[in-house]
């Protein structure tokens, strides 16, 4: 089992998922795609069954309109009616946005983060989310990416995922931090 440290320079004792882009375009092509919304949906059912508030992000963009189909999150997940939804533009869920007032009406100081894409929205919004002073655990087997192109050079998924996983373990930055933990090992 592995324990959560809470540091958070918040004065909020309470945790909560964060479920990050899991919608029909953002996972398209992504990578382990169905092992990974598996571990999504497990990590959303232990969440609910701890008491602890499961959040929903959706982006929009052109080329993802609201209400659209490939705006729609995957229909493998099931968000409940009373569950926060919020909506963005910006790879951090936290930017122009009410991300941070429904975690303050939840008295969040803490948060488990899992969705995708995991070298863009997840790692931006783990970010944002230490920077406000919240702890962050990085379910490590709950995020997913797709493989791309930069600069000519193939980067793979595979790789991405690995590198955030690396990058929050024992992560500290002064008065919070971030960690890394599996989907068997969150919510114990």
């Amino acid at each position: 089992m592995v324990k959560i440290r809470p540091m958070t320079t918040l004065s909020r004792p309470n945790s909560a998922l964060l479920v990050i882009d899991v919608q029909n375009q953002v996972v398209a092509g992504a990578f382990n795609k169905d092992a990974v919304i598996a571990n999504i949906n497990e990590a959303v059912k232990k969440a609910r069954a701890a008491g602890v508030p499961v959040v929903w992000v959706q982006h929009s963009d052109d080329w993802m309109p609201i209400g659209s189909v490939d705006w729609q999150i995957v229909p493998e997940l099931s968000p409940l009616e009373l569950e926060a939804k919020v909506g963005k533009l910006y790879r951090n869920s936290f930017e122009a946005t009410n991300l941070e007032e429904v975690l303050a009406g939840l008295n969040v100081g803490h948060v488990y983060a899992c969705g995708a894409q995991t070298n863009n929205c997840v790692r931006h919004t783990g970010h944002g989310a230490l920077d406000r002073g919240y702890d962050v655990t990085l379910i490590e087997d709950a995020h997913t990416t797709t493989d791309y192109t930069f600069e000519g050079q193939p980067v793979s998924a595979e790789v991405l995922i690995d590198d955030l996983n690396a990058s929050f373990t024992e992560y500290e930055l002064p008065g919070r931090g971030a960690n890394v933990v599996t989907t068997a090992e969150a919510f114990v």
